[in-house]
């Protein structure tokens, strides 16, 4: 995919570079060799900033590749450091939008205990206490018909926790043929709108917000105030 990368920024510093990740884009490289945020944003600060030799660039957190949304980046080894230890003591607050699969009356908190599978590559729940307990709360923001608009809370941070999590509460993400119908490609409707932490180097908080961009969420955002 073709991408104009300087119009995907949203914040940048000294330190911090954060875009709004659009859904395709893969977040580093990976076995299929398609360009990744990773390499566009080293070329961006190379040209920006007429860098000559390798251009440092840390990515912190990830983004599914047909997931969209706030992607927070390093231009510095201290501020890499310093985000990914405030990530492991649970300091970003994230919040998401989902559309899933079903009626949901209300929110609630979802607790779980997940553990990666290598053998497929995916995330399974298991019995408490053998996996990693993971948690979210969601509210419930619009329904449509058969699908229920919401917004995800994260209380921890783990590979596919949200897709997993409401797949096995019974509301796959729409567009999720890993988790939920296996017939779905593409238009995975999960987004990260909202980062919230302390900033790397300053005695300040970074909050940050987007709304997903692309044209499936016209019909399920365009009379919510958000």
């Amino acid at each position: 995919m073709k991408v104009d990368f300087e119009s995907l920024i949203i914040y940048e510093d000294n330190h911090l570079l954060v875009i709004n990740k659009p859904a395709g884009l893969l977040s580093q490289a990976d076995h299929t060799k398609d360009v990744d945020v990773t390499v566009l944003a080293k070329a961006y600060l190379k040209d920006k900033y007429a860098k000559e030799g390798n251009v440092y660039l840390g990515l912190v957190h990830r983004l599914d590749r047909m997931t969209e949304g706030i992607l927070v980046l390093a231009k510095t080894s201290k501020c890499a450091s310093r985000l990914s230890e405030a990530i492991k003591e649970h300091q970003w607050d994230k919040t998401y939008l989902a559309v899933v699969r079903g009626k949901i009356e209300q929110g609630q908190k979802l607790t779980d205990w997940l553990l990666n599978e290598e053998t497929n590559k995916k995330v399974a729940v298991v019995k408490a206490g053998t996996g990693q307990k993971c948690e979210l709360w969601f509210e419930v923001l619009a329904i449509f018909d058969d699908k229920t608009l919401i917004k995800v809370h994260l209380l921890t941070g783990r590979h596919h926790q949200i897709r997993v999590q409401l797949a096995h509460f019974g509301h796959p993400l729409v567009g999720d043929c890993l988790y939920g119908n296996p017939k779905e490609r593409g238009d995975l409707m999960l987004a990260c709108t909202n980062i919230s932490f302390k900033h790397p180097t300053k005695d300040e908080m970074v909050n940050l917000s987007c709304l997903p961009k692309s044209s499936k969420w016209k019909k399920y955002l365009k009379d919510l105030k958000l």
